[in-house]
């Protein structure tokens, strides 16, 4: 495999851009495919460009690094760049290429090249977008906004915006007011990266918002429905009942 890297800059400040670019210009074997000023223009642009590596900022309006790859299908090797070392370093170590805590120089620079060459040649298996953005929550950190593509366009949920959410097959179906949303990913792991205090599963299928919740009823001996503050009724397993009257006292 050819040691030549096509990379991709993605950072909401212009200089920290220009800097980047002007460190990676000097670098043999780098070809600049582009550079993106936000999330929805990254998203977009490593679709279109498929580049072998990208340097991606995480703390970024709009759309952060963490939820660029969320919508990705498969991540490109990344190189994720912040000021902050807070910042799961684990799924760094685990996940990412190499990561460089700003600022830094062209000898950083330069050895986070050398991992990312090291890493083609060795050619392990992608992690999916979706899986390094959970592992890069880290253990008792709360998603506050959903992200969900719908073909070019990108959606932004806040969590307080959602009132159901519904498992269809491997993807969830994000009810949000009449507005249904569907993101490639499995209701198990949505549910598990909300706070369990504010969403809980009723059922397999199904997982509320504590408070869009009216009120319980029973149907018959053992079961029983939600009653949405809108009329919806979802189903309520026997664990899911269980966990209701644990939350809710």
């Amino acid at each position: 495999m050819s040691d030549e890297l096509r990379v991709l800059i993605v950072d909401d400040e212009a200089p920290a851009r220009a800097l980047l670019r002007e460190y990676l210009e000097r670098e043999p074997g780098v070809e600049l495919a582009g550079e993106c000023a936000n999330g929805f223009e990254a998203v977009k642009a490593i679709a279109e460009h498929a580049p072998d590596l990208v340097f991606l900022d995480v703390q970024m309006p709009k759309l952060n690094g963490f939820e660029v790859l969320e919508l990705l299908d498969a991540a490109p090797d990344v190189i994720f760049c912040t000021a902050h070392d807070a910042f799961a370093l684990r799924a760094f170590e685990v996940h990412a290429v190499d990561y460089l805590l700003k600022p830094f120089g062209r000898e950083r620079l330069a050895e986070a090249l050398r991992r990312a060459r090291e890493r083609r040649r060795g050619a392990p298996a992608r992690a999916a977008g979706g899986t390094l953005a959970r592992e890069a929550r880290g253990a008792g950190q709360h998603r506050e906004r959903v992200v969900v593509r719908d073909g070019a366009q990108v959606h932004v949920i806040p969590v307080e915006h959602i009132d159901l959410l519904e498992a269809q097959d491997d993807y969830v179906a994000v009810h949000e007011g009449s507005t249904r949303h569907l993101k490639h990913e499995t209701l198990t792991e949505l549910a598990d990266s909300l706070d369990p205090a504010r969403f809980v599963r009723v059922h397999r299928s199904y997982v509320v918002n504590v408070d869009r919740i009216a009120r319980v009823e029973l149907m018959a001996k053992d079961q029983r429905v939600v009653v949405l503050t809108d009329g919806r009724e979802v189903p309520v397993s026997r664990s899911g009942h269980e966990r209701l009257r644990m939350l809710l006292g």
